[in-house]
Parts: structure tokens; sequence; C-alpha cells
């Protein structure tokens, strides 16, 4: 039952973290704001699977709860898919593939942070 709270407290965390940063106003047809919110959410989620100093608590909080809560997946998808099917399709192919390499590459940053901090 702990677990779950966890979860669901991270989860809350980090879908009103995403609320917030989506309301900040940005006025272009490329969705960079998903983009952004999928970035961030990679490099906490590489960081927190790299870094031995979490709990377990901690983890299930962080990675399951915050990242699954602010992060953006499903709403990319609607993006890219709402862009492909509109008069945007370059549009849609360049969110796609910009999303996945800014995510690939946020996770990768998260992972060099937290190896940083094992030797610190």
């Amino acid at each position: 039952m702990q677990a779950c709270l966890l979860v669901a407290a991270g989860g809350a965390v980090g879908a009103v973290a995403r609320y917030l940063l989506g309301l900040i106003p940005i006025s272009m047809d490329f969705p960079i704001m998903t983009m952004l919110i999928n970035f961030f959410g990679s490099v906490l989620i590489g960081f927190v699977a790299s870094s031995p100093n979490f709990s377990k608590e901690a983890i299930l909080f962080l990675k399951t709860g915050v990242c699954g809560g602010f992060t953006t997946f499903s709403t990319f998808s609607l993006d890219t898919v709402h862009l492909l099917q509109g008069e945007k399709a370059m549009l849609g192919v360049a969110n796609a593939a910009v999303s996945v390499g800014v995510c690939l590459i946020g996770v990768m940053i998260g992972e060099y942070l937290g190896r940083m901090l094992r030797t610190a």
C-alpha cells in the first residue's frame, strides 16, 4: 500500500508540473513544450535510474510517479498524429524524430549526472 501511495503522490507532482509548464504561452506550430517536457522527464528518469543515492521508496516516487505523471508520451503521440493528418505532415515527421532523439539524449544526460554523483 505504501508503494501505491508513493507512486500516486509522485504522479500528482509530475502531472501538476506538466500542467503548469503547459501554461507557458508559446506561439508556434511545432509542439515544443511537449517535447521539452518529455526531454526534462527523460533527464530525470536517466538520473534517478543511474544514481545509487536513491532509496527504493524514492525511486518509486520519482521514476514511476513523478516521471510517469510528468512525461507526455500520449500527448506527443496525439500532437504528432494531428500534424501528420493535417497540412503539416513534415512537422509531424520532424516532431517524431526530434522528440525521440532529444529524449534519448536526455536519458544519457541524466545517466551521466547520476554517474557523476557516484564519483563525487
